[in-house]
């Protein structure tokens, strides 16, 4: 039995929600499991495909092996078939595309002995924070805050539908590590006030499609800040973006990807000017509208 699971590409933070509010995209990752005799195959097709580990590194069936090690099962021989869509280390959540992916395909493959709700804890046990992870599997924007007994609380957003998530992502890549390692150690009162208080209305923003609440909800103190000295050309992208009717540019995730949020009436207008901005400075872009993905993780094909 051969098993095909389709995973969203995520971008998490969206301004003062850092490390706890993410949203799944229109843009996605698949893995095919295939059961063979022994051992691992592993091909990779689409963009970026010739950087994707084929050997017992990969991160998905590094994924699989911790599934099968939880539940005290040997590791079956697999055959994974990955078709890539979400580009690596561009802030997009193409690690946790893995994570998710490779979870959602072992608990198939081993008769489903695992709930969602416990492989969003296992997915978020192994990448360290839920913001991409769990919408990545469940869809929609999401909340996560630990709750009183350490597990994790998910709250879905609303996401009023007129609003477009438009992402540009370029030629140059930023690592996760690179970037949290320019952030400071310690905030102010100040800062953290100012963080809460937007995140509060990022969520009314997007539930009511308010304009003047997301303009402003979408700043920042904790991350972004420091962060875009590291993407060039962000001040230009940002510009062209709010000149053209966005509401706001945020980094997605770590980066180097620019998101901005606008009226779907001004999101192609807002994609090209992203585009023209970055393509003016000689930096090579891939500008797309998209929208929120609602149902998450799929599993789209069974033979």
């Amino acid at each position: 039995m051969s098993i095909t699971v389709r995973v969203p590409a995520t971008t998490a933070n969206l301004g003062a929600g850092f490390d706890c509010l993410g949203a799944a995209l229109t843009l996605y990752n698949e893995f095919q499991f295939s059961p063979i005799d022994s051992g691992l195959k592993i091909t990779a097709t689409g963009a970026e495909a010739d950087r994707v580990a084929l050997d017992s590194s990969n991160m998905v069936y590094q994924t699989v092996v911790k599934f099968f090690d939880r539940i005290h099962q040997p590791v079956p021989g697999i055959s994974i078939d990955i078709k890539m869509d979400v580009p690596l280390a561009r802030g997009l959540g193409s690690s946790a595309t893995a994570i998710v992916g490779g979870l959602v395909g072992a608990n198939a493959i081993a008769g489903s002995p695992m709930s969602q709700s416990e492989i969003a804890a296992f997915a978020t046990e192994i990448e360290g924070h839920p913001d991409n992870v769990v919408p990545a599997l469940i869809g929609g924007c999401r909340l996560a805050a630990s709750g009183i007994d350490r597990a994790w609380e998910i709250c879905d957003i609303p996401w009023d539908a007129s609003i477009v998530p438009i992402v540009a992502i370029p030629n140059f890549e930023l690592s996760t590590a690179e970037a949290r390692g320019v952030l400071p150690t310690d905030y102010s009162r100040a800062d953290a006030i100012f963080n809460t208080a937007h995140l509060g209305l990022f969520v009314r923003g997007v539930e009511t499609g308010n304009a003047d609440w997301l303009k402003a909800a979408l700043q920042d103190r904790i991350h972004q800040p420091y962060r875009e000295k590291l993407i060039k050309g962000y001040d230009a992208v940002r510009e062209a973006a709010i000149a053209a009717g966005a509401y706001g540019v945020v980094i997605s995730g770590a980066g180097s990807t620019v998101l901005a949020l606008a009226h779907q009436h001004c999101s192609e207008g807002v994609r090209l000017a992203m585009e023209k901005a970055w393509t003016e400075l000689n930096v090579g872009v891939d500008a797309k509208c998209l929208a929120i993905d609602t149902q998450g993780t799929r599993i789209i094909n069974t033979l």
